[in-house]
């Protein structure tokens, strides 16, 4: 199975004037998603739902024109900064400086122009207008991946991991992710995006690769 996103054009996700494409339940069929190069493209989920390893087992290295296609996670800011700095301080005392890192990063790859791919738990919704204003001013599209799994599962993501996140902590992103995953589920996608893409864990499993085609948005 083949889904498209067209860029530019708020509402299209698989057919046209359909803004978002529910993969829940579907069949195990593998499928793809092919958005436009240049395109912008959001994988949000709760900590431990498996964004991370989503993004590294399917996004291009390159996109349709042979550019590179950075993936910006912030959780790699992080392991740059663990591997510089003493194993015994604790995260909370570097963690501005870790998501300074991360958005610096996700700033110069957005003025380079690139299609790009996003990590996002879903709680930073003023990261998402801000990529919306970038696909704007780009005349290209913003499209969000909405992983959607169960919370239990989530928490046992980060235990496999070996990292968790404080249950108040959790609990404002699960808030935020009910939120994200009942608008999708009622045909609303977030403020500035183009589409929306709902997964289970079995369609995610699915999801064979991503693809940023070449042509006009």
């Amino acid at each position: 199975m083949r889904t498209d996103v067209q860029a530019g054009v708020p509402g299209a996700a698989g057919e046209a004037g359909v803004p978002v494409r529910d993969l829940r339940g579907a069949p195990r069929a593998s499928w793809e998603l092919r958005c436009r190069a240049g395109d912008l493209l959001v994988v949000s989920g709760l900590p431990g739902s498996g964004k991370s390893t989503l993004i590294r087992r399917v996004a291009p290295a390159l996109d349709g024109r042979g550019e590179p296609v950075p993936c910006l996670d912030s959780q790699d800011s992080r392991a740059r900064l663990e591997r510089r700095l003493p194993a015994r301080l604790p995260y909370g005392l570097y963690r501005p400086l870790a998501r300074i890192a991360h958005y610096a990063r996700l700033r110069a790859a957005l003025r380079s122009g690139a299609s790009v791919v996003v990590h996002d738990c879903g709680r930073t919704g003023w990261v998402r207008r801000w990529l919306a204003r970038e696909a704007r001013r780009r005349g290209t599209g913003l499209h969000v991946l909405l992983l959607a799994v169960a919370p239990d599962t989530a928490l046992a993501g980060q235990r496999t991991r070996g990292r968790t996140v404080s249950a108040s902590a959790f609990g404002r992103h699960r808030r935020a992710m009910e939120r994200l995953v009942a608008a999708a589920a009622d045909g609303r996608v977030p403020a500035g995006a183009a589409s929306v893409v709902l997964l289970d864990r079995a369609a995610a499993d699915a999801l064979g690769s991503i693809a940023f085609d070449p042509g006009p948005s």
